[in-house]
């Protein structure tokens, strides 16, 4: 969990290229409708599987999100992943810290890992995805707070989409909870203490999940469309969902949801 989270931060803060790339390095690639996975010594039946693994969770995270009528990205404009040998290779040739599991650069539309990279199928690739899809969506727009960008690909992860609530409740009972006034206002550093970091991404994936299953997910897209078009986060947010006009107002809601469940 500690790794997978500092592994988090790692995403929010490199969105800059890397010094090799393919094209200096011997890749080889495999290509499916969405995605190409470029791979150098790792066995082709793991490369294959990641492949497969990665058209899932698109056509999963799409369904999860209500967007149905996304074009979302094919052929030329295929979102790329490259599987280093092991974590050595990543760590030098990738140019990324000892403690990273992977990388996503958004706007490359770019996955960076390695095989045994913990948590790889269940955590890793589809919330990397769920950051791009999402960005792709409404586009690459600087005013998403940090909460909701995490919180949307936290929703990705079974794991987290079902296990948040439980932990968010436990930090009502003990009085660490956060509310949403002061998580907007949290920025992770790389000192960040371990505690802080879980709840944050704990608490991020909770209010997602309340506002998509309370609400649904036609609410949730309508809020997507609204940042789409441009609108600042509360404005969005006050005209699909009109009784939140505010953070403390959602808050609120959430906190009653998660005391009565």
């Amino acid at each position: 969990m500690i790794r997978k989270a500092w592994g988090y931060l790692l995403v929010m803060f490199v969105l800059a290229s890397i010094g090799q790339t393919a094209a200096e390095e011997k890749w080889n690639e495999m290509k499916s409708r969405h995605f190409i996975v470029y791979y150098k010594n790792t066995p082709r039946g793991f490369a294959e599987t990641v492949l497969n693994n990665a058209e899932q969770c698109y056509d999963a995270i799409v369904d999860n999100l209500g967007f149905n009528s996304y074009k979302g990205w094919t052929f030329d404009d295929r979102a790329k992943i490259y599987v280093y040998d092991n974590k050595d290779d990543y760590v030098t040739s990738a140019q990324q810290a000892n403690w990273s599991a992977g990388t996503a650069y958004y706007l490359k539309r770019t996955i960076r890992t390695y095989p045994s990279a913990a948590g790889f199928f269940d955590t890793l690739l589809p919330h990397e995805l769920g950051h791009i899809i999402f960005h792709e969506f409404i586009g690459h727009r600087g005013n998403i707070p940090l909460w909701f960008d995490e919180g949307v690909a936290m929703y990705q992860e079974k794991a987290k989409r079902w296990g948040a609530n439980g932990k968010v409740q436990q930090a009502l009972k003990d009085g660490t909870f956060i509310p949403l006034s002061r998580l907007a206002g949290i920025r992770l550093q790389s000192d960040s203490s371990r505690d802080l970091i879980e709840l944050f991404y704990d608490e991020s994936a909770s209010i997602i999940y309340f506002l998509i299953t309370e609400y649904g997910d036609f609410k949730f897209l309508n809020f997507c469309r609204n940042l789409e078009r441009g609108d600042d986060f509360l404005h969005s947010l006050e005209r699909s969902y009109p009784r939140f006009k505010t953070l403390d107002e959602l808050n609120a809601a959430w906190v009653s949801y998660l005391e009565k469940n």
